[in-house]
């Protein structure tokens, strides 16, 4: 049996980015509907003054400040109503020295006028409007292009859209926008014993997790699937499907038969599809060892042979392929191997002494709680197989390959699944 030359995980992180470094950076117009999550490959600029117009934030009465000063509620202030603005009209009224005019919140402010009084703190009585508050020019009002103006660069290019994105470029009228388009991925399961999730289980056999898990994982991360399949023990019906893939997809990923037993043909599926091939057989990282990382030059495929077991698939997932979109388009600092692991992370203690594995970066799924406002991490100890570590887990931990192990209380870094 061939013993496995592993690679740290910087080391193989290194040597797939020098490889998705020739990727081409493609780039498509979508509507907003679709924009949600992806990367900004444009600067937007702002094509007009939001708002257009000067307008209310409150529910209240336009006045000019200088009249009411001194006012409160045991030395109210006198104004006429000059009249009422109406909600999404234009304004057609003025305000001079010694009058006041309603206004709902997000209509037109009054010529003449400089702030607003909230209605609560005003009583009417007739025309006559009793002020009981003192406002400086500018409250409770919004002025032409305060939000942001003509030609200021409203979003970069590589900023991801999130809701609050989408309601900027609503504000804007921008209606589509150019994004980077999303990496392709197929994943396929392989093993005699997988069934469908809604098939009874013979003896021997178990349900397929990981297909759903990884496209799942992958679809969080911003990848389109093209394929999800899962195959029985049959290296040359896998290799016809991996084959096809790879000519569709920028990442294809096999779960299952990354090891080194009897059926774990993996690594030569890949080879005979690929040049050069597998680059990386083995990482020392725990769980996860038996990982394969291939590269073809013709089609410019990332192949990933992953272990059958779901901790550890999602754990190798999660550490090198996730953030392989941000990457490819240098988004992020390839420099920490913190900033390739995931994005989203907090600090917290360890609850408990957990020991290192020598020579390997040791990770560890958590449970985040609060103890006395300080946030405590626990960990989920279990075998890599069992799915149910990673539904009770917040994130997890990493121990590095040169460290034996962490110490009670002792300061971590929890990275968020």
């Amino acid at each position: 049996m061939k013993l496995l030359t592993v690679d740290t995980i910087e080391q193989a992180n290194e040597k797939i980015l020098n490889h998705i470094k020739t990727w081409r950076k493609k780039i498509i117009n979508v509507p907003l509907d679709e924009a949600l999550d992806h990367m900004l490959a444009e600067d937007i600029y702002a094509g007009c003054d939001v708002p257009s117009f000067r307008r209310s934030t409150v529910d209240g009465y336009a006045v000019i400040a200088k009249n009411i000063m001194g006012a409160g509620e045991g030395v109210p202030v006198f104004l006429t109503l000059s009249g009422s603005v109406q909600m999404g009209k234009k304004c057609e009224i003025s305000i001079a020295d010694g009058e006041c005019a309603y206004v709902p919140t997000g209509g037109m402010l009054p010529e003449g006028s400089d702030a607003v009084v909230m209605i609560e703190n005003c009583e009417t009585a007739g025309t006559i409007i009793s002020i009981n508050d003192a406002v400086s020019p500018g409250i409770g009002t919004v002025e032409t292009g305060e939000d942001f103006q003509k030609g200021n660069l409203l979003l970069k290019s590589g900023k991801t859209i999130r809701p609050q994105e989408i309601g900027a470029l609503c504000a804007a009228g921008i209606t589509s926008v150019n994004i980077f388009a999303p990496l392709t991925l197929s994943v396929f399961s392989t093993g005699d014993e997988l069934v469908e999730p809604d098939s009874v289980p013979e003896p021997g056999q178990i349900r397929d997790i990981n297909t759903k898990l990884i496209k799942s994982l992958a679809v969080k991360s911003g990848y389109r699937i093209i394929s999800a399949r899962v195959f029985p023990d049959d290296e040359k019906k896998l290799e016809t499907a991996v084959r096809e893939a790879a000519a569709l997809c920028d990442i294809v990923i096999i779960s299952g038969g990354s090891s080194q037993g009897e059926k774990d043909f993996t690594e030569r599926v890949i080879n005979s599809i690929a040049k050069p091939g597998v680059f990386t057989h083995g990482l020392a990282v725990k769980p996860g060892k038996p990982s394969i990382f291939g590269w073809d030059e013709n089609s410019k495929t990332l192949f990933a042979g992953l272990p059958g077991h779901p901790v550890s698939a999602m754990i190798i997932f999660t550490l090198l392929i996730k953030n392989l979109y941000n990457q490819y388009i240098n988004k992020i600092s390839t420099d920490s191997i913190s900033d390739i692991a995931n994005s989203s992370f907090i600090t917290a203690r360890i609850s408990c002494n957990i020991p290192g594995s020598p020579g390997k970066t040791t990770c560890y799924p958590v449970i985040l709680i609060n103890e006395n406002d300080i946030t405590i991490a626990k960990p989920v100890f279990g075998k890599a197989g069992m799915i149910s570590i990673l539904t009770r887990a917040d994130g997890y931990i990493k121990i590095d390959l040169n460290k034996e192990g962490l110490k009670k209380d002792e300061q971590v870094t929890v990275y968020l699944l």
